[in-house]
């Protein structure tokens, strides 16, 4: 029997994969605002929001119990502005393009590792439940 908490994992990487292509669509804006006056650049920052949620569940043991005691309604990256108030330009705007493309190329590969561990633990489900 396939118990509730079965998919605790599959919770976790699936919010992390949705942060990864919002943070894939914001470093993408960012490229294109690149010659915009005074536009500042964005990031997403999954990273510590999930640390954050991991420390605030105190769990005792392994990260399987905390993984399980996680609340995944409340594991949301919001887009925040980098450094508002830095510019190294004249026109006030704060992107590197060389940066950003670096950036964004880490990201894709974020993403596909995301997806890839999804498929994988689908896989390990049905593999499962043929037994």
């Amino acid at each position: 029997m396939i118990m509730s908490d079965a998919f605790s994992y599959v919770n976790v990487l699936d919010k992390a994969a949705d942060a990864s292509w919002n943070r894939q669509t914001v470093i993408s804006n960012n490229i294109a605002n690149e010659d915009t006056p005074f536009y500042k650049r964005k990031d997403v920052n999954f990273k510590d929001v999930l640390e954050d949620e991991i420390t605030r569940i105190k769990y005792e043991g392994s990260l399987d119990s905390a993984v399980k005691e996680m609340d995944y309604s409340d594991i949301e990256a919001p887009v925040y502005v980098d450094a508002p108030n830095f510019s190294y330009r004249i026109d006030q705007n704060n992107v590197d393009v060389d940066t950003e493309n670096v950036e964004l190329a880490s990201e894709q590969l974020n993403y596909q590792i995301l997806t890839t561990a999804i498929k994988d633990e689908f896989t390990r489900f049905s593999t499962v439940t043929r037994s």
